[in-house]
């Protein structure tokens, strides 16, 4: 027993031991800050590229622009720290060539069991390569879930509802995508008014309406238009305006456009339909026949 303490002892106190110890220790420590270092520089060049791409020449829609510069740099992390974790196992001693071969032989083994994460990676891939949908877009997925895309990578994709709830969809199980933010949109606002007014009168209003709403926003792109009557009920008639905005901002323009129509309608006595009750004498009409 005194002679195994006396091994480790003598093994322990060996300054050559905790030489090697401490500058294997510094090397992981500034590979570890190295990475750290060349991952910023990265994400500072990737950047740079982009905003230069952006100003130049050849102009890139800024959607595209970000989903790109996200991918990027997600694939430049896992690259550099990928290195950086082999250059931390040669320091412990490990040899990396027999832990290359066996992650080889487990990768293949991995890929015929893991066929939906190659599905996700591939489907990944075409969304980003087809452009169907970048980051800041408003989509809605399945059918099912609406929101803005907040991120898109090979496996994954987020997006952010407008109540903010963050949605996580594996690429591979996206089958569906309607896409907001790629052409432009209508606002369709519909506005009843009674029968007994004046049609043409509310349709020039309802025009004045509408031309000072272009007037003071930038998201009606088209000359709006009063389509006529849309539609006739027992106590209202529906006409309907129309306008082409920019994408995704039909909601606000519809907003505004009612919020004036209604102060002109104000402004001009305009009378919007509200359920009436007509009170009828049947005793005086009673008397009136008698008369006659």
């Amino acid at each position: 027993m005194e002679t195994l303490y006396a091994k480790i002892y003598t093994y322990l106190a060996d300054p050559a031991l905790w030489v090697a110890i401490g500058m294997a220790a510094l090397k992981i420590l500034v590979i570890i800050i190295g990475a750290r270092i060349i991952v910023t520089m990265a994400h500072v060049f990737v950047n740079r590229v982009f905003q230069k791409r952006e100003v130049g020449k050849i102009q890139f829609e800024q959607r595209r622009v970000d989903t790109l510069r996200v991918l990027i740099n997600n694939v430049t992390n896992y690259t550099i720290y990928f290195l950086a974790i082999l250059m931390v196992l040669k320091q412990l001693g490990i040899d990396l060539q027999p832990v290359l071969v066996s992650a080889g032989v487990l990768g293949l083994a991995v890929g015929f069991g893991a066929q939906s994460l190659v599905r996700d990676v591939i489907t990944g891939f075409f969304i980003i390569f087809e452009d169907q949908f970048a980051v800041g877009d408003t989509v809605t997925i399945n059918n099912n879930f609406n929101g803005t895309v907040q991120e898109i990578g090979l496996r994954v994709t987020r997006i952010r509802s407008w109540t903010g709830e963050v949605h996580i969809f594996p690429n591979g199980q996206i089958t569906q995508v309607t896409n907001f933010s790629i052409q432009n949109t209508m606002a369709v606002v519909d506005i009843l008014v009674a029968h007994e007014e004046d049609l043409e009168q509310v349709e020039q209003v309802i025009a004045e309406a509408a031309q000072k709403v272009k007037e003071g926003t930038a998201d009606m792109v088209g000359e709006p238009q009063v389509l006529g009557v849309q539609a006739m009920g027992p106590t209202d008639v529906t006409i309907r305006v129309i306008a082409e905005c920019k994408p995704n901002t039909h909601h606000a323009v519809t907003r505004k456009m009612r919020a004036v129509i209604k102060a002109e309608f104000d402004a001009k006595g305009i009378e919007i339909p509200y359920p009436k009750v007509v009170s009828v004498n049947a005793g005086k009409v009673q008397a009136q026949a008698q008369g006659e």
